[in-house]
């Protein structure tokens, strides 16, 4: 015995391991078994031991379709006591899944009771609902008895359950498979069954044959219109990992007066309607879909959901465009094609190879089915050769069964008979010896060597094999792959119509007036009220800036860091307090500030200068940074800093420094830049850059002093090119040597 073992009283032992070793070897083991044994489907039959029970145990009742119902209290107790020795509720949970239209594409189950809906109801408890299998069930457990497949111990030992299922339906691809393991996930969308055994027997003629000729993309049971491009549905394929957009199906119905309604008849797949209608309601609350008036659950049986928009002169597209975009109508369903290969080892495998695995479990299990036929038709010619036999000396076999006391080795002497023909003749009955009989069998001898023959070369010939396999992906294409169950739900192959959504048909639409205090604090108040009006600070504050925006408008602030930050109109502090510190919202130091503030315009230009009186023209557009660290626009050092920042409407600048000399120019002495220092506007012995202005020469420069405003029309005195020293203001310039 090992060292580390020590003896007990008892008769056991202990181990001494340390705490991290032990629990690493048993969480492995965890792992292992949650891997292999709950959540990770088996590439051959699509199915985790769960479901396979759970059909296995429906067999074993004999629920088949053509069958009565039991109840599923019933089914749920077979597998939970013989085969799954887990909790009632979930292997009810599975079965019900199994039964739900909308959740498997093709029903392993037939339900019948409340097996709930797709609003995420529950279906009613166990002991009222019954169930049976479908033809689909049926396909998968076809050859069962037939030794095709391996069977092993159930966990006490007292009953046996398969391995894996026969699987003559491509079910993996079929119906799907979702599991969350440790370490690993799967996720696998439905398919159409009828593409599927289409590709099957295109890979089984050319195993370098293109797939997605006939499989379109993922199949859901709830419909819905996929919206991947091609190319990334092809990936996905490839490599076993992607995703799926699916949006819903919805048309748009006229209604009287020139008014209309969105009709929604299929929502993607396991989108819960309730909770969909719940978050569209939600948003509409929030003021989040101003494009949407209101939304209606007018569902039976059949999907049909209304949206009704807030005015008829709303484009339909642009409405739905905006409700894909906010709500789960549109959503994504992952693929990750993590499976467990027919070693029982898991790995991701792209579309080709869980096609070829399929192929290749459907090719052993015809060959164990064929051997099993070859010995069964053996045993059968055996014991049909001793009949002949019999027959052919009928009154001597009579004679010493009759007279011998032990007559089967005098039997077995006598004719060269084997233990088994022996044991025939001798169990026949007397009923049978008649001419009649002996002429059946020789029609069955007849029979059986035939087949035999067929089967041998059978297994034989690679290429009969394949071909049989055909012949059964044929049928099973005929059987499920037609037909209302079998027509494509999910539409394909639509391509995204271009519809351009400004980013603001997502907030409600309102006016604000948004305020700036000298010491930084911003805040927006309803409405748009006097500008000029009583403005309330707290004490030692006062106004910066005020102006008139929408809820939509996106606010610009230019600091004397020489960046450019941009805030959501909407995002502002509301009410009458004194709102939020700048600097808490973007990136200020204590020692920047705000040089101005102005609302976004689509093409519009700005005059940047630093306070060194170099300056360029910037456009709107690259002073837009929505993140809190801005976007540096005029670089600038210490002790140069920002200056002005100032729209450009107009043909002309007027720049005044500390010194306070005015220069006018034409502005386009100015460059326009993205960025950087930019060019010399105006020179200086002493000071610096105080205040600069774009205006219109024909209309005259203005300035404001004392709330009243003047007009300087002849600047001839003042005119000049662009870095000259300009000369005194006019009279009544404003000592502060700002224009306003």
């Amino acid at each position: 015995m090992p060292d580390d073992i020590k003896d007990l009283p008892e008769g056991g032992h202990t181990r001494e391991t340390k705490l991290a070793d032990a629990l690493s070897e048993r969480y492995l083991a965890y792992a292992l078994s949650t891997i292999t044994a709950r959540s990770l489907p088996d590439v051959r039959d699509g199915l985790k031991p769960v479901h396979r029970r759970l059909l296995w145990a429906m067999h074993q009742l004999r629920l088949d379709p053509a069958t009565g119902f039991k109840k599923c209290a019933r089914i749920v107790g077979d597998v939970m006591g013989k085969y799954h020795p887990h909790g009632d509720s979930s292997i009810y949970e599975a079965m019900v899944r199994l039964a739900q239209e909308f959740a498997a594409r093709y029903p392993l189950v037939e339900g019948q009771g409340n097996f709930g809906n797709i609003d995420g109801d529950n279906a009613a408890a166990m002991r009222y609902t019954e169930a049976r299998m479908t033809e689909v069930a049926k396909a998968m457990l076809e050859g069962i008895e037939e030794d095709s497949v391996d069977f092993r111990a159930t966990y006490d030992g007292e009953e046996r359950e398969p391995i894996v299922l026969p699987a003559a339906f491509p079910n993996l691809l079929a119906n799907g498979a979702a599991g969350i393991a440790v370490g690993m996930a799967t996720s696998i969308p439905p398919h159409n069954a009828g593409e599927l055994c289409d590709a099957a027997l295109a890979l089984i003629a050319d195993p370098n044959a293109d797939l997605l000729t006939h499989i379109k993309g993922p199949d859901f049971p709830t419909g819905g219109v996929l919206v991947e491009p091609e190319s990334a549905i092809r990936d996905a394929y490839e490599t076993g990992r992607g995703g799926f957009r699916v949006r819903a199906r919805w048309e748009r119905e006229a209604l009287k007066n020139g008014t209309w309604q969105i009709v929604v008849t299929e929502i993607p797949y396991q989108v819960q309607k309730a909770k969909l209608i719940e978050q569209i309601a939600q948003l509409l609350e929030e003021k989040k879909l101003p494009l949407l008036g209101d939304v209606r659950d007018e569902s039976t049986d059949v999907v049909r959901l209304v949206l009704e928009p807030k005015t008829r002169a709303v484009e339909p597209a642009v409405l739905m465009e905006t409700m894909f975009r906010a709500t789960a109508l549109e959503s994504r369903f992952p693929l990750n094609m993590n499976v467990l290969d027919a070693n029982r080892t898991p790995r991701v495998m792209g579309l080709r190879e869980v096609l070829r695995s399929w192929l290749d479990h459907r090719h052993v299990v015809l060959v164990r089915r064929t051997e099993h036929r070859l010995a069964a038709i053996a045993r059968r010619l055996e014991i049909l050769d001793g009949y002949l036999i019999a027959y052919l000396n009928l009154d001597e076999v009579i004679r010493i069964i009759r007279n011998e006391d032990e007559p089967k080795p005098v039997l077995m002497a006598t004719f060269s008979l084997t233990d088994l023909q022996t044991e025939s003749i001798l169990n026949m009955r007397l009923r049978a010896l008649r001419k009649l009989e002996e002429m059946e069998i020789r029609k069955e001898h007849k029979k059986l060597t035939i087949e035999q023959k067929r089967l041998q070369g059978l297994l034989g010939s690679e290429k009969k094999r394949w071909d049989a396999i055909a012949e059964e992906i044929a049928a099973t294409r005929a059987k499920f792959g037609d037909g209302p169950l079998g027509k494509r739900r999910t539409e394909t192959g639509r391509i995204l119509p271009a519809v351009l959504v400004d980013e603001t048909a997502f907030v409600e639409r309102e006016p604000i007036t948004v305020i700036l205090s000298e010491k930084g604090w911003i805040r927006a108040q309803k409405g748009h009220i006097p500008l000029d009006g009583d403005i309330r600070f707290k004490e030692g504050d006062g106004l910066l800036a005020a102006m008139h925006a929408e809820t939509t408008d996106r606010i610009v602030i230019f600091a004397t860091n020489g960046k450019a930050y941009t805030l959501k109109a909407d995002a502002l502090p509301r009410g009458r307090g004194d709102g939020q510190p700048v600097r808490l919202i973007v990136d200020l130091t204590n020692e920047d500030a705000v040089v101005t503030m102005f609302v976004h315009e689509d093409a519009r230009r700005f005059l940047v200068a630093a306070s060194d009186g170099k300056g360029f023209i910037v456009k709107g557009e690259d002073l837009l940074a929505e993140k809190r660290t801005g976007k540096q626009v005029l670089n600038v050092d210490p002790p140069v800093e920002a200056s002005v920042c100032t729209p450009v409407d107009g043909d002309a600048v007027a720049v005044i420094g500390e010194n306070r000399k005015l220069l006018v120019f034409p502005l386009d002495q100015v460059p326009e830049m993205t960025r950087g220092r930019g060019v010399q506007l105006q020179a200086y012995r002493d000071g610096g850059l105080s205040d600069a202005k774009v205006f219109r020469r024909a209309e005259g420069l203005t300035w404001t002093l004392g709330g009243r405003t003047r007009t300087e029309t002849d600047l001839r005195p003042w005119a000049g090119n662009r870095a000259g020293a300009g000369k005194q203001p006019p009279n009544g310039f404003p000592k502060a040597n700002r224009f306003e």
